[in-house]
């Protein structure tokens, strides 16, 4: 059976398409997926970063201050989205989302504070000045 040559075309555009759209996404802030989208505000005094995380606990969320970056991992077990009975239509599954956020400036480690609300999560950092190690965050 003779190869079609436009197959190999489409999967070039497929893999072109694909490394575009993640460009963009680093390169514009969008979400690439995987990653949890953030937003990093400097109010002055702290950097307040906002992550939307819907559909997990608190206790699925991992979040600690290393070497000067925020490192967040979230990740939810396919079993605690099982439901009895047949499925028609699946697509809620076990999901893993983190992401990294480096930090421009040193910040109070003892001062950090994190809160989980509706799906959103809310982390302070009040600014410091001098370096400091790494710190596990509890989230309230």
């Amino acid at each position: 059976m003779r190869r079609n040559p436009f197959e190999d075309l489409e999967d070039l555009f497929d893999r072109l398409s694909t490394q575009f759209e993640e460009g963009m996404a680093r390169d514009s802030g969008l979400t690439i997926p995987g990653q949890a989208g953030v937003d990093v505000a400097d109010t002055g005094e702290e950097y307040v970063v906002t992550a939307d995380l819907p559909g997990y606990e608190t206790d699925d969320i991992d979040l600690r201050l290393i070497d000067g970056a925020l490192k967040l991992e979230a990740s939810r077990d396919a079993a605690e989205t099982h439901e009895e009975g047949d499925y028609i239509r699946r697509e809620r599954t076990q999901h893993t989302v983190s992401r990294r956020v480096r930090l421009p400036d040193p910040v109070d480690e003892e001062g950090i504070g994190a809160s989980y609300n509706n799906g959103v999560l809310t982390v302070t950092l009040p600014k410091l000045t001098g370096e400091t190690g790494g710190h596990q965050i509890d989230i309230s």
